[in-house]
């Protein structure tokens, strides 16, 4: 069907203010973090050009967060982290999926179904017990204490299932024949066909673990271990607020993701979109 011309501004209006709904708070946030904490709110009301636009620009919060506050070391947490879940949470989702898919086992369709299950319930709901679970072992205020209760994710494996539910049966009938292993159809033949869920499942895995808070903030005590989400929440003090550094932080929290999203944004699409439903 002809779209109608007349339709056509009032998208781009949609998506320009749309835009603007999104970029204008970033946009702020940028600027406050490049201004002296006392002129943040200065130029709020009325709002006007100065409001986006810094008079006066200073990079001390900037400097601040690394030298003072060893947002360094935060930085280095949260990615190490986030790379660590990204590696070894793929492996685990995918090697699930395939046994899934390929394997026949008593109560696959009921262990699949707790799998579904997990990405269901709320965190709150499951945090007191893992808390304990994960104090009983030692882990608290350790990488691993961050790292392993997130390893298994149940909407990557459903994600990997349903893309191994549209490969060709035919593909792995031929391979075993042929003597292969399993392992070997695994490694060689099915993960070299999942290009576009394996980037689109890196993603949300990256993304999500970047942007944790309750579980980082249980988990950990010391500033050793501490993660960008919850030092964030460092900058509101009884007696002040360091709104240029939080700012700042902020922007160091958004950039990150975003420039790991920008290149590889078509696979994640793609990703996505060819996941089907087939059962």
């Amino acid at each position: 069907m002809k779209r109608n011309q007349g339709t056509i501004p009032l998208l781009y209006i949609a998506h320009i203010l749309l835009g603007l709904v999104i970029l204008l708070p970033l946009g702020f946030a940028l600027v406050s973090s490049l201004r002296p904490l006392d002129e943040i709110f200065r130029y709020m009301s009325p709002v006007s050009w100065r409001t986006f636009v810094p008079t006066e620009i200073t990079f001390d919060a900037y400097v601040s967060l690394f030298v003072e506050r060893g947002f360094g070391r935060i930085f280095f947490n949260t990615f190490y982290v986030s790379i660590v879940n990204v590696v070894i949470g793929l492996i685990i989702a995918s090697m699930a999926a395939f046994a899934f898919v390929y394997f026949e086992f008593k109560g696959r369709n009921l262990l699949f179904f707790l799998v579904i299950l997990t990405f269901m319930i709320p965190f709150e709901v499951i945090a007191i017990p893992l808390y304990g679970l994960v104090d009983s072992l030692g882990w608290i205020d350790t990488y691993s204490g961050i790292i392993v209760p997130g390893l298994a994710n149940g909407l990557v494996i459903f994600l990997y299932r349903q893309f191994f539910l549209d490969l060709p049966k035919a593909l792995i009938e031929s391979a075993r024949m042929d003597g292969a292993s399993w392992f070997k159809i695994y490694a060689g033949i099915i993960l070299p066909l999942c290009k576009p869920v394996t980037v689109s499942a890196g993603l949300l895995i990256f993304i999500h673990q970047w942007e944790s808070f309750m579980w980082p903030l249980i988990a950990t005590r010391s500033k050793e271990y501490k993660v960008i989400q919850v030092a964030l929440s460092d900058f509101v003090t009884e007696f002040a607020t360091y709104w240029n550094e939080m700012f700042a932080g902020i922007i160091i929290a958004v950039i990150v993701p975003v420039l790991v999203l920008l290149p590889l944004q078509r696979y994640f699409v793609n990703g996505i979109a060819n996941t089907g439903s087939k059962e």
